[in-house]
């Protein structure tokens, strides 16, 4: 008699087989199969993906470069000194730490302090964006650099955050910056990148602009400037947690009623009506005359999309001093898909004094999702498998390699079963692939040199020449 037992555990599943044979026990085997998974907040993605994100990429890609932005990459990992401190005390909450080599509790044991426990047993970290790895590339490189630089990064990045729809914990960024120049040419030259590269993809936007200085102007108004952080993040949530969350955040901080009601009078204040709020505030008035410096560059340009102002506009990052654009897709609901602005000295805390840049960022996988939402993907089957070749035996198959390639030199994406099988496994194969067409060599086709094209959606087959069938593939 068998006894089956089942064992399950987390990620494990532990199966224990015995077999007794007159109450004794003759067999006893024990065998642990690992459940598959991925870590929270990441995704694997199928070939049919891989085309659509490739295809974004390497549109934004096209408009980078024709815009004169030259490629780099940074290592996934960075030193926690370059990373921590510059994202503000969410940002620093949400870095992924990588544990040091060897034994890494070694004399820290001791410490009951996390984040000196932290110190002591990591040294690296994740990349959290692309800026900052960009901000100590140019310090590092800076006698390689032709000032000023523009630069374009695509690559991946990692946040600690809770994943959500449109948030996820790995995720792509694709990155332009322009430093060593604090023109405003620079802010007029992104908008037009982020306006070209929505148009192309199809997805209607609009790009909000703001600036830091005007930010900072407030809170001078506010007689708190040792708030401006606390200030421009509860702002920030503003459509997600609305005024009155903005209100309850704000309170927290120390901000009074008094001065929220500045602030909301602030939020709905026009361009124009600007001047008498920062009548006596310097920085705000220089803020101001920034955007509409941006405006006066861009007035002979027809823009696709929308541009607004909007004063509630803050981005979290504590790096920005100046403009800072972030970009809403249209008809859908989702988070911004797009963001950036102007940083006066990010490269000054690794040496660099008065280095400023301005710089954007595209969120993939929300345009991704966007896209996907709004239906938005052209056809990508031409970088599909066009012909499978079927052999039947290993001289049908000797045949058909230079069959193979001569579809391959006509740019025709082609490849063959690898071994010899059945014709309903092979057929199958073709099936699950969504490959069009079937060339089928056997030995008639062989001696006659007229190949079998099946044609997998219609049915339809004949036996064309291999020049006939190149033309009619190619048609």
């Amino acid at each position: 008699m068998i006894l089956n037992k089942y064992h399950c555990f987390y990620n494990n599943i532990s199966i224990i087989f015995v077999a007794k044979y007159n109450d004794k026990k003759i067999i006893s085997l024990k065998m642990s199969i690992q459940k598959p998974s991925i870590p929270k907040g990441t995704r694997d993605f199928n070939a049919e993906t891989l085309a659509k994100r490739y295809f974004i990429f390497d549109t934004i890609r096209k408009v980078f470069v024709k815009y004169g932005f030259q490629p780099i990459e940074t290592p996934t990992m960075e030193n926690l000194s370059t990373l921590t401190g510059k994202y503000g005390e969410e940002g620093d909450r949400l870095l992924f730490k990588v544990l040091n080599s060897g034994d890494f509790l070694r004399g820290a044991t001791q410490l009951a302090d996390y984040k000196k426990l932290t110190a002591e047993i990591s040294e690296k970290g994740l990349r959290y964006d692309l800026t900052v790895p960009f901000a100590r590339y140019v310090v590092m490189h800076q006698n390689e650099i032709a000032f000023p630089f523009k630069r374009y990064q695509i690559q991946p990045v990692w946040r600690g955050d809770n994943p959500q729809h449109g948030r996820y914990r790995e995720f792509y960024q694709c990155d332009a910056d322009i430093i060593g120049t604090d023109s405003l040419v620079c802010e007029a030259e992104l908008i037009q990148i982020y306006d070209e590269v929505f148009a192309t993809l199809g997805i209607p936007i609009t790009i909000k602009i703001n600036n830091r200085k005007i930010l900072q102007g407030l809170a001078e108004v506010l007689q708190a400037p040792d708030k401006l952080i606390d200030i421009t993040i509860a702002i920030d949530k503003l459509d997600k947690i609305g005024l009155e969350g903005v209100q309850k955040e704000l309170a927290e901080k120390g901000i009074d009623e008094n001065s929220f009601e500045k602030i909301k009078q602030f939020i709905s204040l026009k361009t124009n009506e600007l001047d008498s709020f920062f009548e006596n505030n310097e920085i705000g008035k220089k803020g101001v005359g920034e955007i509409l410096q941006v405006f006066e560059l861009l007035k002979n340009i027809a823009l696709k999309n929308d541009i607004e102002i909007d004063y509630s506009l803050a981005r979290g990052l504590n790096y920005y001093t100046g403009c800072i654009l972030e970009v809403k897709a249209k008809d859908v609901k989702m988070g911004s898909i797009g963001g950036g602005g102007r940083y006066d000295d990010l490269t000054g805390v690794f040496g660099m004094k008065g280095m400023s840049g301005v710089g954007i960022s595209f969120g993939a996988d929300r345009i991704y999702d966007v896209m996907e939402e709004l239906g938005l993907f052209p056809d990508l089957s031409g970088n599909k498998t066009k012909v499978l070749i079927v052999a039947f035996d290993k001289e049908n198959i000797l045949y058909a390699m230079p069959v193979l390639r001569k579809l391959r030199d006509a740019n025709i994406n082609a490849e063959i079963y690898p071994e010899p099988a059945k014709m309903k496994k092979q057929m199958e194969y073709a099936g699950k692939r969504n490959i069009p067409y079937v060339l089928l060599i056997g030995s008639d086709e062989m001696q006659s040199g007229f190949l079998s094209l099946k044609n997998m959606f219609t049915g339809e087959q004949e036996k064309l020449s291999i020049e006939q069938i190149v033309e009619k593939i190619k048609m």
